[in-house]
């Protein structure tokens, strides 16, 4: 199992930027792709990027291409999600999720095995 904690989540106006990390702990691997998705109120989980540990290659959901950059840091076990020109309908809970999985799965949640507990990132307008 890997333990994933998140943090960096608040309130910003729309334009506005933030960083989230996601810290991994436990049995970690460099098969391991890592993901970001979120969850707004009233609607379903979501996939918004990912990213293959060994091999670097990022994956991103249409709305935030361009805006968002998925990124991270092995020696440090840390994922990070930039996310910039931020719009109020950014505004939900983030979960990181970690996972064994191929380029074809990694939109869907299901494939997934570990979560993060999330961290709330609210745009004002």
């Amino acid at each position: 199992q890997v333990q994933l904690v998140e943090s960096g989540g608040g309130l910003v106006q729309a334009g506005g930027s933030l960083r989230l990390s996601c810290a991994a702990s436990g049995r970690t691997s460099s098969d391991y792709t890592m993901a970001w998705f979120r969850q707004a109120p009233g609607k379903e989980r979501e996939f918004v990027a990912a990213i293959t540990w060994s091999g670097g290659s990022t994956y991103y959901r249409d709305s935030v291409q361009g805006r968002f950059t998925i990124s991270s840091d092995n020696a440090k076990n840390t994922v990070y999600l930039q996310m910039n020109s931020l719009k109020p309908e950014d505004t939900a809970v983030y979960y990181c999720a970690a996972g064994f999985l191929t380029a074809q799965f990694v939109r869907s949640m299901r494939w997934y095995g570990n979560w993060g507990q999330g961290t709330q990132v609210t745009v004002s307008s």
